[in-house]
């Protein structure tokens, strides 16, 4: 059985050391997010996922979720940690004081999400949904809306979902049917199907408050006529209390792959009760709002299974005999030597190793950003945050969970035969994760995204602004650093990725399929440079410290031997990226559909 433990001290280093968030704070005005304070947040997150979510992983897995007219039952344990997750305060961490929050940063928040993750991906699929929703709730519903279900959406005694597509639309959400009719109290009633929905059902709340896309009557057709609106499971009565059940139900829950204790919901909406959030026919707008967050937020998922995989594997490595070293006897009182001692081994963890590190510093460098837009006082920072977000939020929800998938699968192909056994916890990790690159928009999608509507979209400024930020890093340290090579490496690759660009709008100027065709990869490219950057600032960062002296000398030259790894073996990977982008769409578009069929 793998034993996940929250990997504090690599986030201490990211956030503290590499980010310098302490300060980062400050200047934001959380003077009272001390070290300290930040430290014992850490400490009683790590107890929370190593204690009590990672104990019943395996028995959501086992157990699934049951559903019985409607009435959908998680599975053993998961109640009980769900309230105590409400009860330590956790839902309110991220939320103003004036609203019933804590008004702790929404970094610090989402660092946790990941530990949450981690232990338990079935479980921390309910109170993550809620996050969204309450960002949306707060970004565009009424002062009336904003009372009525912020206090206990917050507090987490209700949880919330996002109901966007239905059977025939997939991601395609112009061509959804759900309609809206307008009542006399200026309420609405919503009729439809909704599939897919992520704790759309469940019994750890007294209250679920779904966020729904749907039409209203002589909407203009397309994305142009969406509307969003708020439909509680439960009505509320005057005084904002749970009053009777709405006309919303759960038809059935899927029958998945994997996060089989999260129950991923079929929803009948039957002339449901409804409140409209924002401007009529303005709903993917509003939707944006949870869309992007959700999106950072899968990202991370995927960050959190791949420090998993790695974890299990490493401590399976340590541990199982077989063979002996090809340099020489390893362990001359055992039989044979620890797999560890093998370079393939070696060659999967560190993979693991250097994207899950990787990894992490830049979806907390994207949380930092997310905190200067939602709390600097300073426009021009605020703008420059956005341009960066807009940019790197498709490439950590694309590249994030797209290597998760490699680290997971190498999680059990380090145990052999028994990563395929269920008692393991490897093959449930590589189960539970291959959603991650499906929900919130397909990788092709974030790829078509990124490359499409960000940088095309915007004459290439958006890219211009990050490529800034490397160069002038790469100018800086180019010679006060033993990391020449590695800091000439980063610059060439960004060049590389300005020309490759230009290259591909020239190409998609006579023919728009290039776009199509060079996306993914280009997506891919984007994702070992950049994470590439965070690599050399982290080198660079853990030799000051062993400069300076230090009691923890084997975690910093840990960081250089991986950083090494990533730059000989991961960032060449760009080599075939490049090639396959430059071949362009005829590869792929030439051959009749009719040549597709079988037999």
């Amino acid at each position: 059985m793998q034993n996940y433990k929250a990997p504090e001290r690599d986030t201490l280093f990211v956030t503290q050391e590499l980010l310098q968030m302490q300060s980062h704070y400050e200047r934001l005005g959380f003077d009272e997010v001390s070290e300290d304070l930040v430290k014992a947040i850490f400490t009683e997150a790590g107890k929370f996922s190593n204690n009590i979510l990672a104990p019943i992983n395996a028995i959501g897995d086992q157990e699934g979720c049951k559903i019985d007219d409607g009435v959908v039952t998680t599975p053993t344990g998961f109640k009980e940690a769900y309230a105590q997750y409400v009860e330590g305060g956790w839902p309110s961490m991220s939320h103003p004081e004036s609203i019933g929050g804590q008004g702790l940063p929404y970094s610090l928040a989402t660092c946790i999400a990941e530990w949450f993750s981690g232990s338990n991906h079935s479980w921390a699929m309910y109170p993550g949904l809620s996050q969204g929703c309450i960002e949306t709730l707060k970004g565009h519903g009424t002062k009336e809306q904003q009372d009525l279900f912020l206090d206990k959406l917050i507090e987490g005694s209700w949880t919330g979902t996002m109901c966007l597509t239905e059977p025939h639309c997939g991601s395609d959400l112009g061509m959804l049917k759900c309609k809206a009719e307008p009542n006399a109290d200026g309420s609405y009633s919503v009729t439809g199907t909704k599939i897919f929905i992520s704790a759309g059902e469940h019994d750890m709340s007294d209250n679920i408050i779904h966020i729904v896309l749907a039409r209203l009557p002589d909407a203009p057709a397309g994305t142009k006529g969406i509307s969003l609106f708020i439909v509680p499971k439960y009505n509320l009565d005057e005084q904002g209390n749970v009053a009777d059940r709405n006309s919303v139900k759960c038809g059935s829950i899927e029958h998945k792959m994997g996060i089989k204790g999260s129950a991923t919901c079929v929803m009948n909406f039957d002339g449901a009760k409804a409140h409209l959030i924002g401007q009529a026919n303005r709903g993917l707008n509003c939707m944006f709002t949870f869309m992007n967050v959700a999106r950072i937020g899968t990202g991370v998922e995927g960050l959190s299974a791949t420090e998993a995989a790695f974890q299990g594997a490493l401590a399976y490595a340590q541990d199982r005999v077989q063979f002996r070293s090809m340099s020489g006897v390893k362990n001359p009182e055992g039989p044979a030597d620890p797999i560890i001692v093998h370079p393939d081994v070696r060659r999967m963890l560190l993979t693991q190793k250097s994207f899950a590190e990787g990894n992490r510093a830049l979806a907390n460098y994207c949380m930092k950003l997310v905190d200067v837009t939602s709390y600097s006082k300073d426009e021009a920072e605020s703008k420059l945050a956005e341009s960066k977000l807009a940019l790197l939020t498709p490439i950590v929800k694309a590249f994030l969970t797209e290597t998760a998938q490699e680290a997971t699968s190498y999680g059990m192909q380090v145990y052999g035969g028994h990563g395929y056994i269920a008692e393991w916890g490897m093959e449930q990790l590589a189960r539970d994760t291959r959603i991650c690159t499906m929900y919130e928009g397909t990788t092709g999608i974030q790829a078509i995204d990124l490359l499409a509507r960000k940088i095309m979209g915007s004459n290439g400024e958006l890219l211009n602004i990050f490529a800034q930020e490397i160069k002038t890093y790469c100018a800086k340290v180019r010679d006060e650093s033993q990391f020449k090579a590695w800091t000439n490496a980063i610059d060439s690759h960004v060049d590389e990725w300005l020309q490759l660009t230009k290259d591909i709008g020239m190409s998609a100027a006579k023919n728009p399929d290039e776009l199509g065709a060079a996306s993914v990869d280009y997506l891919m490219y984007s994702g070992y440079v950049t994470v590439g950057y965070f690599w050399l600032q982290m080198a660079v960062v853990a030799q000051q410290k062993l400069d300076e002296g230090t009691n923890d000398e084997a975690f910093y030259q840990a960081k250089i031997h991986t950083a090494k790894f990533y730059f000989d073996r991961i960032l060449t990977r760009t080599r075939s990226l490049v090639s396959s982008i430059h071949s362009g769409s005829e590869n792929l578009m030439a051959m009749s559909e009719d040549l597709f069929k079988v037999g």
